[in-house]
């Protein structure tokens, strides 16, 4: 399901805004920083689309632009020349805490932190156990069930129906159904990755 596999594809359509970023003048990390603000406006939307559901498209967008300018970024730096190791490490530190903002945004609409608590841990131990592999001399690891692509996606769909979509279903809002989703199937990604690397080690 990871749309990761997609990312060559993404990144030959990225070309016009690559090159109209570097127009402005935009580093990568400037990129990147402009990426986890739009993920912090998402948040706020999220929080706010528990009583007013339009937020909820907001959010949306706003998921749909950070995962673009979080393509942009790289390609940026591949095209400039100035990829780096430190601009790899703060490229997903800033992912990390964008996921992060935007699930706590997620859960503190609907008030659920349980269940936002249990999808941050997922989230967080899929891409640990991927950066991990890459620790003990492995490829980092972008398999499995749900990649950062894949939940951006969901994310941004899930949001657009929850600002029109509002009644409960079997006692939980869609919202909080995605973060159910995002509990169970992130922590069973990272063992798929745990998995992965364990078998490469041997």
């Amino acid at each position: 399901m990871t749309l990761d596999q997609l990312r060559p594809l993404a990144d030959r359509a990225l070309g016009p805004f690559v090159r109209g970023a570097a127009k402005l003048g935009l580093t990568p990390n400037a990129v990147s920083v402009l990426a986890i603000v739009l993920a912090g406006g998402a948040a706020g939307a999220f929080y706010l689309g528990g009583d007013e559901p339009i937020f909820y498209a907001v959010g949306a967008i706003l998921v749909f632009l950070n995962g673009w300018l979080d393509l942009i970024d790289g390609a940026l730096a591949r095209k400039l020349e100035v990829a780096s190791e430190a601009g790899d490490l703060l490229d997903h530190v800033l992912d990390r805490y964008a996921d992060i903002v935007i699930l706590v945004g997620l859960a503190a609409g609907i008030a659920r932190y349980d269940l936002g608590l249990a999808a941050v841990t997922g989230v967080l131990m899929t891409s640990y156990l991927g950066t991990q592999a890459q620790a003990v001399g492995l490829d980092r690891v972008y398999g499995g069930l749900l990649g950062r692509a894949d939940r951006l996606v969901l994310i941004g769909f899930v949001g657009g129906a929850a600002a029109v979509v509002t009644d409960p279903i079997e006692g939980l809002t869609i919202v909080g159904w995605l973060l159910v989703v995002f509990a169970v199937v992130g922590h069973f990604t990272a063992l798929q990755r745990f998995y992965y690397a364990m078998r490469d080690l041997r």
